[in-house]
């Protein structure tokens, strides 16, 4: 005889076969459902990587020194003059033999904050003194939108430096006296939005690269930062706190001029354009105000003030250059004409005590600026064929004497100094 558990047992095991089944199929799908998610999130954290690395990039001016003149964006070829000679910058696109495809991120990172590249030392031409100061983050952010650039295949250019200076083990001593490889920190008595600020103008922005002097190794005066400097024959003006709130400038002032290119103190000109044209004019609203609120020292409104215009004194000699050569774009009285010229009224290169811009200015003219479809600048003509010192000397004075708190006392040896250090 058959008990009732034997016979329902080949059905029992059906049913324990069937359940086993599900519950398998279950936790199969269930792991599948797992690892999806944890694709789905590691291809979005990756995303996101990217685009916040491509924001970093921008910033940090990336495209504006590795993008030659006419060239591919991020290949390379535009040149560094140094006193050493010509300095090229490198392709940095994905490509694997041109450009940095192969580097793993310590070897990014290395060259980022250390100026060694796989091949050997960086010419500090590339700001690494100043990417140094990046967070491990960001700079992860930025090699993942390096590496998912179009691989553009352009051999990088020989540098044109001369003897010892092309002998790049040097640099190696160079690094161990002039750089310090620090990542940024805070600082604890000032705002959050300060600090935001002095981040994204040292380390992204590497502004001290340009702005601050440099001493006989060509190393940043750090005692000297911001205070100005000589490149290819124009300054990189004063932008230290006090020269800034000195001139007036305000929030909306240094947002206007780093969006988009000029302000009611005037315009960029020179390697500022391509700055804020491929650089700061991406910065979000919130970055701006952080940034402004850095290079003013302040998070409070800053009142704008009447912009100076002392009359003009037809008795000067350089009121006769003046409405020859200017008043037909920068206006009579110097109120500027949009898409033309900027206004010589409260004109921050005006009211500078260097007079070194305004004289390389007149000598060298700047050229025109595009920023979008309504904003331009005509090109403004260099006078150095036609204007003899004594002329550029009166009308230099002129233009201090009716649009700035700057004296007009220059003379022709000042002018003569200045030509050879601008025209060189």
């Amino acid at each position: 005889m058959i008990s009732s558990h034997q016979r329902h047992f080949p059905r029992l095991k059906r049913i324990q076969n069937l359940l086993s089944h599900n519950l398998l199929l279950t936790l199969g799908l269930g792991l599948l459902a797992c690892s999806s998610s944890a694709a789905d999130d590691s291809n979005s954290s990756k995303s996101s990587d990217i685009a916040r690395g491509a924001y970093l990039m921008k910033i940090g001016d990336c495209v504006a020194c590795h993008t030659a003149v006419g060239g591919r964006e991020l290949a390379g070829g535009l040149p560094f003059e140094t006193p050493f000679g010509a300095v090229y910058s490198t392709n940095i696109t994905s490509d694997k033999e041109t450009g940095i495809g192969k580097y793993n991120y310590e070897d990014f990172f290395d060259a980022m904050h250390h100026g060694v590249g796989i091949n050997g030392n960086l010419y500090p031409a590339m700001p690494y003194t100043s990417y140094s100061l990046l967070t491990d983050e960001d700079t992860k952010a930025i090699y993942a939108y390096l590496m998912s650039t179009k691989p553009i295949k352009q051999a990088n250019r020989d540098n044109d430096v001369s003897f010892p200076f092309n002998l790049r083990f040097g640099l190696k001593a160079w690094n161990l006296v002039a750089h310090d490889a620090k990542i940024f920190t805070p600082s604890k008595d000032k705002s959050e939005h300060w600090n935001r600020g002095n981040y994204l103008v040292n380390a992204l922005g590497h502004c001290g690269e340009c702005h601050t002097p440099r001493d006989s190794l060509f190393a940043m005066e750090q005692d000297k930062h911001f205070q100005g400097a000589i490149i290819e024959g124009l300054e990189a003006s004063n932008i230290t706190p006090s020269e800034l709130n000195r001139q007036n400038w305000t929030h909306g002032d240094l947002k206007s001029l780093f969006t988009k290119g000029y302000s009611r103190k005037g315009t960029v000109f020179g390697g500022m354009y391509p700055v804020v044209y491929h650089s700061f004019s991406y910065l979000t609203d919130d970055d701006m105000q952080a940034v402004s609120s850095y290079l003013l020292d302040t998070d409070e409104i800053i009142e704008p003030q009447a912009l100076t215009f002392n009359g003009h004194k037809p008795e000067l000699p350089g009121y006769t250059l003046y409405k020859g050569y200017c008043a037909g774009c920068h206006g009579q009285n110097g109120e500027g004409k949009p898409n033309v010229a900027p206004a010589m009224a409260g004109n921050a290169t005006l009211d500078k005590a260097s007079v070194h811009n305004v004289v390389a200015v007149m000598l060298k003219g700047i050229n025109s600026q595009h920023y979008n479809s309504t904003t331009s600048f005509y090109a403004m003509p260099g006078y150095a064929d036609e204007l003899h010192d004594e002329q550029i000397r009166d009308l230099a004075n002129y233009l201090r004497l009716t649009w700035s708190t700057q004296p007009g006392n220059l003379d022709v040896k000042t002018i003569h100094n200045l030509k050879e250090v601008i025209l060189k």
